[in-house]
């Protein structure tokens, strides 16, 4: 699964930093995990943490960054946590890893490496500098380490989020096609560019109804705008429009390039379909390819009564997930999933 995601991100250019999970488990151990993530994903792989301890015996982790070291509170399952010097014994192996940091971080920075060669070690704020320019071009991956289930490590990870991540407008014009005349064109990820958005989730929810979740790539969306689906030349209108916290909804009017939105009560878009404003230069973004499913089994209703009801259950099914198809086999007249 982890191979086939990487691939994915690999195709689509998506930045990324890698979190290694379960250090507290039996058999955990953090550099084989490196190893294995060069070996089997290809990927340079730069550790800028690492774990002190492991499996039940996992208490904290060092920051190679800012070379100190991240101690957790057992009692408080990670909450709290205190940040101090390094452990004696493992000064050694954090010197050795931050010169292997460093070496990689500095690539990237005429200045920082000019100093580097002059004898001045980089700063933090200039090695995190650095590292969010490996992030963004793909020159090295950073790697994390932790146990998400007692929230241990869970808090450094969110730093490196907001510190190496790209932000909406980091990423590069978006490829797509001119509506009328099929010639590529980009959208900037600006408010003040024409309308694109991206529906990439279906999700049917017993209080609202269909939600189409959207990624807007550039411009403004507004409540009670029409649109045009130019993948299947449908109109749409924006009814409700709300951001999602896990189970928890917000009505909101307007949201903006970068912004990630549900909206309510489109009828004819599908996953991977694009939304624009019809007057505004309309935009067919480049589509989610879904892989082709690899078994198939027969499904029968227990009684004749229930033809009805499991027809609108596949369809449900099949308008969340494109990869889910519903046939018939002719010679049968079986449901083929």
């Amino acid at each position: 699964q982890t191979e086939t995601v990487w691939r994915q991100a690999d195709k689509y250019r998506v930045p990324r930093i890698v979190f290694v999970n379960k250090m507290d488990k039996i058999g955990a151990d953090f550099d084989a995990s490196v190893q294995s993530i060069r070996d089997r994903l290809g990927a340079k792989a730069v550790p800028i943490q690492f774990p002190i301890g492991s499996e039940s015996s996992l208490s904290g982790l060092v920051d190679i960054v800012a070379m100190n070291s991240v101690v957790w509170d057992n009692d408080a399952l990670g909450a709290n946590f205190t940040v101090g010097p390094i452990p004696d014994d493992l000064v050694e192996k954090a010197n050795e890893a931050r010169q292997y940091l460093i070496d990689n971080a500095v690539e990237l920075d005429d200045e920082a490496m000019e100093a580097y060669l002059d004898g001045v070690e980089p700063s933090e704020e200039v090695l995190k500098k650095c590292i969010r320019k490996a992030v963004l071009t793909g020159a090295f991956y950073p790697i994390l380490c932790g146990s998400a289930f007692k929230n241990k490590g869970v808090q450094t990870l969110l730093d490196a989020v907001v510190d190496y991540l790209p932000s909406p407008v980091d990423i590069p014009p978006t490829p797509g096609i001119d509506y009328k005349t099929e010639e590529p064109v980009t959208r900037k990820a600006s408010d003040e560019e024409p309308l694109s958005v991206l529906a990439f989730k279906i999700m049917d929810d017993p209080f609202v109804g269909s939600l189409t979740f959207c990624r807007i790539y550039s411009g403004k969306m507004e409540t009670g705008m029409g649109l045009l689906n130019s993948t299947r030349d449908r109109k749409e209108r924006v009814g409700r429009m709300l951001l999602m916290h896990s189970n928890n909804r917000e009505d909101i009017k307007e949201a903006y390039a970068g912004d990630i939105v549900a909206l309510a009560g489109l009828k004819d878009t599908r996953t991977g379909d694009t939304l624009c404003d019809p007057l505004k230069s309309p935009v067919i973004l480049e589509r989610m390819e879904f892989p082709a499913p690899v078994i198939e089994i027969a499904v029968e209703p227990k009684t004749k009564a229930d033809q009805e009801k499991l027809g609108v259950a596949l369809a449900k099914l099949a308008s969340e997930d494109p990869s889910f198809t519903v046939s018939t086999d002719h010679e049968s007249g079986q449901t083929i999933l």
